[in-house]
């Protein structure tokens, strides 16, 4: 993949894409147990104007958890990190992944966007009780 509409492309055709915007997307992947979890990728630009495509995916809200934990789990993780963003207008603990443009291919992508989903809604499932919190 070298560019974010190749990204977008190969998303609009294997998933139904709740945002279409120019630099952002996002769907519901489907897991197991009927589970679903939100996935969004988002273009970022580096200092040196390089781009990286953002994969996240929702876990719960901020005021839910443990920051101490969450800096535990980023020392622990060979890939994958927890970040603070706003969802809705509230600060909301995402599981994230950057990667470099040409550095992964369309199936890279897809067991990346795999991983993460299934990650992020473990993580979820262990915050809320089991429950499916978005």
């Amino acid at each position: 993949m070298q560019s974010f509409e190749q990204i977008r492309s190969h998303l609009g055709a294997k998933h139904q894409l709740k945002t279409n915007d120019p630099y952002l997307v996002s769907f519901e992947l489907a897991l197991a147990g009927g589970r679903h979890q939100g996935i969004y990728l988002a273009e970022l630009e580096d200092e040196d104007g390089s781009k990286l495509v953002r994969i996240s995916t929702p876990v719960s809200p901020y005021a839910e958890v443990d920051p101490t934990r969450c800096l535990r789990f980023n020392w622990q993780q060979r890939s994958g990190y927890l970040a603070v963003s706003d969802l809705a207008g509230s600060p909301y603990l995402h599981l994230c992944e950057n990667r470099w443009y040409g550095q992964f291919d369309a199936a890279a992508l897809e067991r990346l966007i795999s991983e993460l989903g299934k990650l992020g809604d473990h993580i979820e499932a262990t915050i809320s009780r089991g429950g499916d919190i978005f």
